[in-house]
């Protein structure tokens, strides 16, 4: 996609589920699963996917596990069986060279921009981190990440937002520091970039609605965020889309920010937040298991699994939010996913 249509289509809003990882029995790749996953990311109506991420297990760049180039291959043929233009977006982690790397198989592939991870720079300056984004911008459009230190990320001043908004081919950036003060940071940074061509998108899985219905105003600027790129969004997504349609179009409201805190509570049960989100990726398989799109939860690394009274929770999230849940949907289409 040409970076101008690819900035239009950012900036329009879109729902960008992070795309897991279909696994078998024997923890190897299940790819009719995986294939009716992307399926339903894109009847639900998704505007975009996220593949090669947190959500997608890092592991599948281990080359024991070699599931990196299969699992992109599989969501891009996916992608251009449909009969609508869906925005890509691959992961881009690791050292610059093995970051470069990465970048170029995505933009062999044909993905729109890479989200760059900076977990494997935990010590240096940012000077270094933003010369490692500009290296990889040189490649394809780019997405920031600010990812929370809980699960691998590492803190970024408003000053490297700042210099971050400074690289041309930069489309967006993800927020998900779970934080707001940090939040504000990458807001602000973007107000007094000037630029209005980078697209703000949640990551907050904890605040999805707060981000979305809030307006900021910085230095007489007022911006949005505009979507979602969110583990979170990987289930129940019809209704996710659902929710971004009323965010976007309805005044913000005390209705809203109800369900905003019973998506908050689900999240909670998904992501494990109670055992410092151990069990987060187990747990979005487990709704997914629950609906039929998966055969388990299992993950790469056999430690990952649900945490003790994470089903419990799971159950409860279930009944106190049926109206969250798109089981219905699913069960409709699940023969012509799996087909």
């Amino acid at each position: 996609m040409e970076i101008t249509e690819l900035r239009k289509r950012l900036l329009s809003g879109l729902v960008i589920p992070a795309h897991p990882l279909a696994l078998n029995s024997a923890r190897r790749l299940d790819e009719r699963r995986q294939r009716a996953l992307t399926r339903y990311y894109l009847a639900a109506g998704a505007g975009g996917l996220a593949v090669g991420v947190h959500t997608t297990q890092f592991a599948i760049r281990r080359p024991e596990v070699g599931l990196f180039r299969p699992v992109l291959e599989l969501a891009q043929e996916e992608v251009k069986r449909g009969q609508r233009a869906v925005v890509t977006v691959g992961g881009i982690c690791g050292s610059t060279t093995q970051a470069c790397r990465e970048a170029e198989l995505l933009a062999e592939l044909g993905y729109d921009a890479g989200l760059v991870s900076l977990a494997a720079f935990p010590q240096a300056d940012e000077t270094a981190l933003i010369e490692h984004c500009r290296v990889l911008s040189r490649v394809l459009p780019l997405m920031g990440f600010y990812l929370q230190p809980a699960v691998g990320g590492r803190l970024l001043s408003r000053s490297f937002w700042e210099r971050f908004f400074e690289i041309e081919p930069v489309v967006a950036v993800k927020v998900a520091p779970f934080n707001r003060y940090q939040t504000l940071d990458v807001v602000r940074a973007l107000a007094n970039s000037g630029r209005r061509d980078v697209a703000l998108y949640t990551g907050n899985d904890d605040s999805i609605v707060s981000d979305l219905v809030t307006p900021f105003r910085f230095g007489g600027r007022d911006l949005r965020f505009v979507g979602g790129l969110l583990g979170h969004w990987s289930v129940w997504t019809h209704r996710a889309v659902e929710l971004l349609a009323r965010c976007r179009n309805e005044p913000a409201s005390a209705e809203l920010l109800l369900l905003g805190c019973e998506i908050t509570d689900c999240n909670a049960a998904f992501f494990d937040a109670a055992n410092n989100y151990r069990g987060c990726i187990a747990g979005l398989h487990e709704v997914l298991r629950r609906q039929g799109l998966l055969e388990g939860t299992w993950c790469l690394d056999p430690a990952e699994s649900l945490s003790p009274g994470q089903a419990e929770e799971i159950d409860r999230v279930y009944r106190a939010c049926p109206h969250l849940s798109d089981d219905d949907f699913v069960a409709e289409n699940l023969s012509e996913f799996l087909s």
